[in-house]
């Protein structure tokens, strides 16, 4: 499969999963340092509960660019498996624009989820830290998802295109 513009999706999809490795480093880190303390029966971090609850949403979120662009996502290939293997590209075209329709939702439903937040200024429950600002990220890297996966579409679609001319 030809891949979508190499320079600008391959970087921002680069750096979303560095955003995410960075956030999974930092409670790897932190779980640590607690479990330390916790073993020397020192006190155990305030809020530590509160930061892993908004940081796991952005190194979960931080995944789907990258695995859509990298063509990791799961796929149910039996129908594919089964058809004429002329058929097989069109099915593939299919599969990438369902894709893109189930990311597209995903990310409306992210805005109103993080829009509901930030309404009615919701906060973690021990040390009371605005939630919005980091959900706002984290739909923000759902959001890139969807030009990502316009792209893996739309590099299906001259794929199919591309196999289409040369079998005349």
């Amino acid at each position: 499969m030809s891949r979508p513009d190499e320079s600008r999706l391959g970087r921002l999809t680069y750096r979303v999963v560095v955003i995410g490795f960075s956030g999974l480093v930092l409670i790897g880190m932190l779980t640590m340092l607690d479990a330390v303390m916790r073993h020397l029966n020192l006190p155990r971090i305030p809020g530590f509960g509160d930061l892993g609850e908004v940081v796991f949403a952005i190194v979960i979120a931080s995944c789907f660019p990258a695995g859509l662009r990298n063509d990791q996502n799961i796929r149910i290939t039996l129908l594919g498996d089964r058809v004429a293997p002329g058929l097989k590209p069109w099915l593939e075209v299919l599969q990438a624009a369902l894709t893109l329709m189930v990311f597209a939702a995903i990310a409306v439903q992210f805005v109103l989820m993080t829009w509901d937040l930030q309404v009615h200024h919701r906060v973690t429950s021990t040390i009371e830290m605005p939630v919005a600002p980091w959900w706002w990220i984290a739909t923000a890297i759902m959001a890139i998802s969807v030009p990502v996966q316009a792209g893996v579409l739309l590099a299906r679609w001259r794929d199919l295109r591309g196999g289409a001319a040369g079998a005349s």
